[in-house]
């Protein structure tokens, strides 16, 4: 028995892996996970914006080459956009590491669902609310900023919610790049301890673990933005100062109301 591999005394029963010695590697694909999916969703949110922004452009090039972009992203899989921009481009002499890699492939693909979503919202948008803005003689940027904007990520804001939960777990994929995240993790672990059922029940939980609160901490988000909840810390101190400036107005009219009874 002492002659045999250290992993080979786990080979029988369940849950047998030693978790504590790979503790330390799993803390660290977590956190390379977390950093895929929030670098990825940022640069697609970016893009995505740029790309729907583009499609409701009034030049026909830029909705052209949006519209292309789109679709093509879109009707591409995931697994196949990151073996072209990990290997494609390295065999085109354009070499890139495997963040850079894995989170370009992430932005592409999600960008082009993020600019549907987005587009959707900004034309979802009453063009009243744009006539209203320009009566006041505030600019188009303006317009697009303090007016159109804010209710835009409303209506965004349950699409957005899901392509995030969803661009976490897709961050597995990265797996077959070797990208150090969970997934890729697991597969080193089942390869030292042969023990694949325990090690990806371990991994499923571990995405459940990040996907189920993030999932529900979004859902609060948009309850509470759909009752009305400021978005930002500048609306958020205007409202107050509303309310304060109300209440007073309120509390003046009741003193008046008491004088004159």
């Amino acid at each position: 028995m002492s002659g045999l591999p250290h992993t080979h005394l786990y080979a029988s029963g369940l849950f047998q892996v030693p978790w504590s010695d790979y503790r330390g590697d799993l803390v660290d694909a977590l956190g390379r996970t977390v950093s895929y999916t929030v670098v990825s969703f940022c640069g697609a949110v970016l893009l995505g914006l740029a790309v729907a922004l583009s499609r409701l452009s009034g030049a026909w090039p830029l909705r052209a080459v949006a519209a292309v972009y789109t679709e093509v992203f879109k009707n591409v899989p995931l697994l196949a956009i990151i073996f072209l921009t990990y290997f494609g481009l390295a065999s085109a002499g354009i070499r890139l590491d495997v963040f850079s890699a894995g989170c370009l492939s992430l932005i592409v693909f999600y960008a082009a669902y993020l600019s549907e979503i987005f587009r959707a919202a900004i034309s979802g948008v009453h063009g009243g609310q744009t006539e209203a803005g320009e009566a006041l003689g505030i600019g188009r940027a303006g317009i697009f900023l303090h007016v159109v904007l804010p209710q835009a990520v409303r209506l965004a804001l349950p699409g957005t919610s899901t392509m995030l939960v969803d661009l976490l777990k897709s961050t597995s994929l990265l797996v077959t790049v070797s990208a150090a995240e969970l997934m890729s993790e697991g597969r080193l672990i089942t390869s030292a301890t042969f023990r694949a059922l325990e090690v990806y029940l371990v991994i499923s939980a571990l995405y459940f673990a990040l996907c189920y609160p993030l999932s529900q901490l979004l859902l609060l988000l948009e309850r509470g933005v759909r009752a009305g909840v400021p978005l930002s810390p500048g609306r958020r101190r205007r409202v107050r100062a509303a309310r304060v400036l109300l209440a007073t107005d309120l509390d003046a009219i009741n003193v008046r109301k008491e004088v004159a009874g």
